[in-house]
């Protein structure tokens, strides 16, 4: 008789690694189009374009994240999570979340119009260009096409169920990159990055309601739900408010002080660092999370423990690696990837490449989630939020830019001391796992520098 585990850990492990798999495979497809659609639009437009764009899309997050109360967690987390009356009642918030988002939205468009007829900000402030109140009203049009996406995607997260979920979010990105180049080649303006951006929400939105299995979504408002919402997510809207000053300060300091083509070169940089580091958040959200949570569901801690390390080494091991390669390796890249105009980003992505040491105590947070310990979270967030909103006006009053940047890079080190003391609390903490894992940063620098001695050898 063959000898099979039917366990729940290895049952979990091969969910996991399942959708681990699908989750990798999404990430260098969804990153080459991205990028490819970038190099193409980088040729067909000027780097002011991209910096204004950059202002819009902050503006969308950083709404988003204010009133950010870890719905699609809690779908994922709860034992209710399954439930009808639980997925429609958080639907219903989704959809009135969004109608609100979108009307902040138009406010912030109207004051950003007013403030330039006053004349508030530096006519080289990206601030002032033109263009920027109608591009915000017509991104912030996506917060209501997204607040009607279906909770039967949230659903194939918690079970697993990865393959559906990159096949959309594949179909909606390719949809949306064929309009940006059409739109992109025969205007040569903003609006096909705007375009494009609404095309590929509502191409995601329409494929979870008709493509995915699970209850179909009705309005519906349901007390129990709702207080339980209220108590799951009241730690993760606090988190989620301060860390948005944090995640996107630098972008609001840059916004006046940078003209709108450093600030468009600046969004390269940041585009190829967030690339990646989206890709590792989004496998970390749909390995770590539902599988420490399951762990945490049953009470199993020492199943949560060898999770969590195991997954934390090979974490930890690609982020130093990454940091190490971009530390040394970012200018080549550049230089190979686009023109003369754009050759500062190389600079700037290096500096900015110090931050993966410190992404890689991510996990740690999607651990203190599945436990429900989301206060936690937000602690770390208002250290991130105090560090970077007390560097970056110091920097730049210091040294300008070229110092705020090394801010915008360091900013999050601080956070360190409450992850060691949290996790030591937890017994999560190991002094021989964190320091044997040091040299993978050494290595990947020796990559970066090696790659670039190879270049300029032929």
């Amino acid at each position: 008789m063959p000898l099979v585990d039917f366990s729940p850990s290895s049952g979990l492990r091969k969910r996991a690694i399942s959708a681990g798999a699908w989750n990798v495979g999404a990430l260098v497809t969804s990153q080459a189009i991205r990028l490819g659609g970038n190099l193409i639009m980088a040729r067909l437009l000027m780097p002011e374009m991209f910096g204004i764009m950059m202002i819009a899309i902050t503006v969308s997050l950083v709404l988003h994240l204010l009133s950010d109360v870890g719905l699609r967690q809690n779908i994922i987390q709860s034992a209710r999570g399954d439930d009808p009356v639980f997925l429609n009642t958080i639907w219903t918030v989704q959809i009135v979340r969004g109608f609100i988002l979108f009307a902040s939205t138009l406010l912030l468009a109207a004051l950003a119009w007013y403030a330039q007829t006053l004349d508030l900000w530096s006519p080289d402030s990206a601030y002032a260009a033109p263009e920027l109140p109608l591009v915000l009203v017509v991104t912030g049009f996506s917060a209501i096409i997204v607040g009607f996406q279906s909770t039967k995607i949230d659903l194939a997260v918690r079970a697993f169920q990865q393959k559906k979920v990159v096949l959309a979010e594949f179909a909606s990105q390719a949809v949306g990159l064929l309009v940006m180049l059409v739109v992109g080649y025969f205007t040569r303006s903003i609006w096909s990055l705007v375009i494009a951006g609404l095309v590929q929400s509502l191409v995601n939105t329409v494929l979870g309601h008709i493509w995915f299995e699970g209850p179909s979504n009705r309005l519906q408002w349901e007390r129990s739900a709702l207080d339980e919402l209220v108590g799951f997510g009241r730690w993760i809207l606090l988190s989620s408010v301060v860390g948005v000053l944090a995640m996107y300060g630098d972008r609001v300091w840059f916004g006046g002080s940078m003209t709108t083509t450093e600030l468009g070169v600046y969004s390269i940089a940041v585009l190829i660092l967030g690339a990646v580091q989206l890709g590792l958040q989004r496998i970390i959200g749909a390995v770590a999370l539902p599988a420490f949570s399951e762990a945490a569901r049953t009470n199993d801690t020492a199943r949560l423990h060898a999770l969590y390390y195991r997954l934390k080494l090979m974490f930890d091991l690609a982020c130093l690696f990454l940091c190490g390669l971009f530390l040394t390796g970012s200018p080549l890249l550049i230089h190979v990837l686009y023109d003369q105009r754009y050759a500062e980003a190389g600079n700037m992505l290096a500096i900015l490449s110090l931050s993966f040491f410190t992404m890689r105590y991510m996990l740690a947070n999607q651990v203190w989630i599945a436990l429900g310990h989301t206060k936690y979270q937000a602690m770390d967030n208002i250290i991130r939020v105090v560090s970077l909103w007390v560097l970056l006006p110091l920097l730049l009053a210091l040294g300008g830019v070229k110092w705020a940047i090394w801010g915008a890079a360091l900013y999050t080190f601080p956070t360190l001391f409450l992850v060691f003391y949290v996790n030591y609390r937890l017994g999560m903490f190991n002094l021989k796992r964190e320091l044997v894992v040091l040299p993978m940063l050494a290595v990947g620098a020796l990559c970066g520098e090696l790659l670039t001695a190879l270049a300029n050898w032929l």
